[in-house]
């Protein structure tokens, strides 16, 4: 039933002010622990207009408490300006989100403006995936449903009447800094600045705590994404410029050199034209584009395809979507009104015929966020002025773009009962179910890091790329990053070599590798094949995402938000339910790791540390920098070079802790359609108990794609 609550709202049109009556707030359940509070016009194009169908069973089961206020507690205001929103915040709540953030991590006590952008400015919120969504450690979830651009006050936007007892400001100052540097504890309360909205809604996410509404939340947008088996391998992009003989060599070359490898990805100059995209083969480089799918496909290759969504006029697509595109163009291109059903399904009719129907794997979706807004030299995107055929405009076109954009490419596959993993540079909210990894242009390391945890609150996963470096152990540590991350991925678009035998862009494209270059490709090999041990954990930390939400790469926060001492950890992360990562950056072998409560175990060493501390560790660049959490069946495979449909892992399981009782699963499909979805898959229980193994599988999955071959118990 309907619960009303009221407001003033208060007009103010050009000579005169005029106040209205008081005006309806309504308030639904949604969804089991999901409110919704609305007023007013609500626009067409929001995040949840597009967004697919909940699973509510699913989210029925999960536990349930109420966030700790009232939803009837949120202020919401329409004036001349928007639509104002105000959230109740306690003193000690700590606030996290707002997508992929970048250079921000412990939102509390910031001003935030998630737009989407291809760059990010200082802490601001501009990023590739914004999201006007934000979780609290007090165990609940904020989505402000809006394509508008917005602003969050975390805490910052203190009223006269909130802060009448306040002491003075800063005094004995004695920087800049100390005069503007802000508090974390102006007001009580969150506040969102909507201009241009004539009405909103909010969506309340319950917990009773902070991972339980972030389940809730992903669960709402219609569960996480379970990509194909072969995405969680090894993704190498070769040089913009190769033809097709050049990236036969570069197969040949990791299957010689037996380096793992499952996608090869093609750069912009595939095509007669990238800048506007035509989406045709370029004959001089590819003389015969299907013999390469086919033969690639012989040696278990897949290959994805980079592109972007603006259409040169010499593409087949551009007659067609002339009359579906908005008014102004892109690199001479169309953009197309993707906010329009037919013209997604236009798009993706021609991919689906030209491209999927004849091997392509997956495709890179490039330039879908929006020109840099911190310059004025950021001209590139078409501006927000833009009109589009739908009614959209180009402030909200930019908004949803990516997110839309990823929303015409995965139909093509579904239609063919064939799972993918897209690249994508741009999304935004109910992005949850999407099978795409996000991808950036900028490359520090820490930023790239920190960005793994960000996305976890979010509904999004992440792709920290390795391009060139610095220097060997540079190199070597961002493939750390890269295994430890949603997708492993090299992407040499401007690289002759693998980075491994020349991490110089210059050298290496002149062709000049390194002394040890040998030694180099050996420990990457060793690192990758962790990765390909690590395929049967991540398939099933990625089935959890599905079937329940949990994130499968979050923040320590998330699982221990009662540890003040985690609140501000942006650069160490669980990965699945037993696993710690705390990758390292530049040259050093040594970090300051955080181990919270419990008991954990240095994976290399196998060393005992108790939890609620910090350590001083070491870690060289052949090993991966992570550590079990105690009780923990941590089931590793023998490593495969690829996976393909014949795949059957060996797994090794690890059992850490001593006289303890533990168990994991792991989810057991084809790994490729989405008949899981039918119920088509096994649950593998794998149980320790009094010293033993027990592995137990139910479900109607017919064959098999794990041999359980030992059991070890680490003390």
């Amino acid at each position: 039933m309907k619960k009303l609550i009221y407001f003033l709202v208060v007009l103010i049109f050009p000579g005169w002010l005029q106040i209205c009556q008081a005006q309806q707030v309504s308030m639904v359940n949604a969804a089991p622990g999901v409110k919704k509070l609305s007023v007013g016009s609500i626009d067409k194009f929001t995040p949840q207009s597009f967004a697919e169908a909940p699973s509510r069973q699913a989210l029925a089961d999960l536990p349930h408490d109420k966030a700790p206020f009232q939803a009837s507690d949120i202020r919401i205001k329409v004036t001349a300006r928007g639509v104002v929103v105000e959230i109740p915040l306690t003193d000690d709540e700590q606030l996290y989100g707002f997508g992929m953030q970048i250079n921000s991590f412990n939102q509390r006590g910031l001003r935030k403006r998630p737009i989407v952008n291809d760059n990010p400015l200082n802490n601001v919120g501009y990023t590739h995936a914004p999201m006007p969504y934000y979780v609290s450690t007090g165990g609940y979830g904020i989505l402000i449903n809006t394509s508008r651009y917005t602003t969050f006050y975390c805490g910052t936007a203190a009223k006269v009447k909130d802060n009448a007892n306040a002491p003075d400001g800063p005094k004995n100052a004695q920087s800049v800094n100390d005069l503007y540097g802000g508090s974390k504890a102006a007001s009580n309360y969150v506040t969102v600045d909507i201009p241009g909205a004539i009405g909103i809604e909010v969506f309340v996410f319950e917990g009773p705590d902070m991972r339980t509404a972030i389940q809730r939340y992903n669960l709402f947008a219609g569960g996480g994404v379970l990509p194909p088996m072969w995405a969680l391998g090894v993704k190498y992009r070769v040089k913009a410029d190769f033809s097709a003989g050049q990236v036969y060599k570069m197969a040949k070359y990791f299957r010689d050199n037996n380096i793992p490898c499952d996608v090869l990805g093609l750069e912009p100059e595939w095509q007669t034209a990238a800048y506007s995209c035509s989406y045709v083969w370029n004959n001089k480089l590819f003389p015969n584009p299907q013999n390469l799918i086919d033969s690639l496909k012989q040696s278990n290759f897949k290959i994805n395809l980079w592109e972007h969504a603006f259409v040169n006029p010499k593409s087949p697509l551009y007659n067609q979507l002339k009359s579906r595109s908005g008014n102004y163009q892109v690199w001479g291109g169309l953009v197309p009104d993707f906010a329009d059903q037919t013209t997604r399904n236009q798009f993706a009719a021609y991919h689906k015929a030209t491209f999927a129907d004849k091997g392509i794997a997956g495709f890179k979706l490039d330039e879908c966020d929006n020109s840099n807004l911190a310059y004025g030299s950021g001209t590139w995107s078409f501006p927000e002025l833009s009109e589009f055929p739908s009614g959209i405009d180009g402030e909200q076109m930019h908004q949803l773009f990516g997110l839309l954009y990823q929303k015409a490419m995965l139909t093509l596959y579904r239609a063919n009962n064939t799972r993918t993993l897209l690249d994508v540079r741009a999304s935004n909210a109910f992005a949850t179910p999407y099978a795409a990894a996000l991808y950036s242009d900028i490359y520090e390391h820490p930023a790239y890091i920190q960005m793994i945890p960000n996305s976890g609150f979010s509904g999004l996963i992440w792709s920290p790329e390795v391009r060139e470096s610095s220097s060997s152990t540079e190199l070597l540590r961002r493939t750390q990053t890269a295994v430890l991350s949603a997708q492993t991925l090299f992407n040499s678009w401007y690289l002759q070599n693998p980075p491994w035998l020349q991490y110089d862009k210059g050298k290496n494209n002149r062709n000049e590798f390194m002394a040890d270059a040998k030694e180099v490709e050996a420990t990457v090999k060793q690192l990758l094949n962790f990765r390909m041990s690590l395929i049967p954990y991540l398939y099933n930390a990625f089935a959890q995402y599905k079937l329940k939400g949990v994130p499968p790469f979050r923040a320590l926060v998330v699982d221990y938000p009662a540890d003040k001492n985690v609140y501000g950890i942006d650069n160490e992360y669980m990965i699945g339910e037993g696993i710690l990562a705390a990758p390292l950056t530049g040259n050093s072998n040594q970090r300051e790791v955080y181990l919270p409560q419990g008991n954990w175990y240095d994976y290399n060493t196998e060393q005992k540390y108790a939890g609620g501390r910090s350590y001083t560790i070491t870690n060289q660049t052949d090993k991966l920098p992570v550590f079990v959490k105690e009780g923990t069946v941590l089931p590793l495979a023998k490593p495969v070079q690829f996976t393909n449909a014949a795949t059957v892992f060996d797994i090794d399981c690890r059992v850490y802790g001593q006289n303890i009782t533990a168990a994991t699963t792991l989810f057991e499909d084809d790994g490729t359609t989405y008949s899981f979805e039918k119920g088509n898959y096994n649950t593998l229980n794998l149980s320790w108990q009094k010293g033993k193994g027990y592995v137990k599988r139910t479900g109607n999955y017919n064959a098999l794609k794990y041999r359980i071959k030992s059991w070890r118990e680490i003390r």
